[in-house]
């Protein structure tokens, strides 16, 4: 019932209007409503802070299908849900939940997740904005880059050094509203894609931050922020499984429509070699997703296969997305078809929430036994 209402709501608010708002460049926020109206930006979140109280095999399902529609709404559920809201959910004080959680659970608000900096991405370790006490309060400066829905946020969940002396160990996390003064957004413009969606930049000059708003202790950010990356990660993944649905779908009707030399070009082995690599790619992606979800549900620490379903399922989806392209031909590298656009989204996957080679590290290492993804 779950995935039938996303479905619906895709099939009919999202793929209808997707082709222009991409060409245009612009965000359409009505769409974003009509997810928080529907309880898409709580799914996973309990009923007591104003979520739907889904399990995350549900809040799986709900992610595949906003990305058949479009990878840049379903970014949305990734930085509001994912990276914010389930982390707030997990370390924030009762206070904090009431006052940040629940208005993001019902949608009434928008919040983004602030990490990676122009100097700082994959090492988090040495990100440059620092979080000086000042009394009961914070004084927060520094840049933040890359940051899906920033322009348009009004929480954020920001991290700094409050010790810069002492690497990841000296970082904190924050919770910051868009009233507070200091704080600027502004889109990234020209990027190869997601043009539907919202990314920008977060600035932060002498931003005067209650102790109140701080997430979890003093020193306690860099914990926090791969809780949350766990939590993204499997929405990544999970979108990444709509990536593939819409390439294959649009390829089958492709090829049984296409006819060369005489016969529709499904009919060709090259063309069937594609298809069945997609189908593979969907089916194992599909799967590990939901053996990630099923561990989230048991309560069971699933960074090892939150990681590796990320890496798979996002590989899988440039590469069903490329093939779809090559079965299309010409007509593939035209924004007449959908496989165009899903090109382009497919590739910004591969570089957040964990670059494929540091999946591919972090796989590597713990079968080695260097490191415990899950200890």
């Amino acid at each position: 019932m779950v995935q039938a209402t996303a479905a619906h709501f895709v099939d009919r608010e999202i793929i209808p209007r997707i082709a222009e708002l991409d060409r245009s460049h612009t965000l359409d926020l009505g769409i974003v409503r009509g997810m928080a109206e529907r309880g898409m930006l709580g799914a996973a979140i309990p009923e007591e802070y104003g979520g739907q109280g889904l399990d995350f095999v549900s809040t799986a399902l709900i992610c595949e299908e906003i990305e058949r529609g479009d990878g840049g709404f379903r970014t949305l559920l990734s930085v509001h849900l994912g990276l914010n809201s389930l982390t707030l959910l997990r370390f924030g004080e009762e206070e904090q939940k009431r006052r940040y959680l629940v208005p993001q659970a019902r949608g009434e608000k928008i919040a983004c997740f602030g990490l990676t900096e122009p100097g700082a991405g994959s090492d988090v370790a040495s990100l440059a904005s620092t979080a000086r006490r000042d009394g009961r309060r914070y004084i927060l400066n520094g840049q933040k880059t890359w940051i899906s829905y920033a322009n348009v946020a009004d929480h954020f969940l920001v991290f700094a050094k409050t010790d810069p002396q002492a690497g990841h160990r000296g970082i904190s996390a924050f919770l910051l509203d868009r009233s507070m003064p200091g704080i600027e957004t502004r889109d990234i413009e020209h990027k190869l894609g997601v043009w539907a969606g919202s990314t920008g930049e977060i600035f932060m000059t002498d931003v005067e931050v209650p102790e109140e708003n701080r997430l979890g202790r003093e020193g306690e950010g860099f914990k926090i922020a791969m809780y949350a990356l766990d939590m993204g990660r499997f929405t990544v993944a999970a979108g990444a499984v709509g990536t593939i649905r819409a390439a294959l779908d649009a390829s089958v009707k492709y090829a049984n429509q296409r006819t060369a030399f005489g016969k529709p070009i499904g009919k060709y082995q090259f063309i069937q070699e594609m298809i069945a690599e997609m189908v593979r790619g969907l089916e194992t992606s599909r799967l590990l997703v939901w053996y990630a979800a099923w561990l989230k549900d048991q309560g069971v620490r699933n960074t090892r296969e939150t990681s590796l379903a990320k890496w798979h399922a996002t590989e899988c989806a440039f590469r069903a997305a490329d093939m779809a392209v090559q079965i299309h031909g010409a007509y593939g590298y035209s924004a007449e078809y959908p496989v165009e656009r899903l090109f382009r989204n497919a590739r910004a996957p591969l570089l957040y929430e964990g670059t494929t080679e540091i999946h591919k590290m972090l796989q590597a290492e713990h079968a080695l036994g260097y490191r415990r993804l899950n200890g």
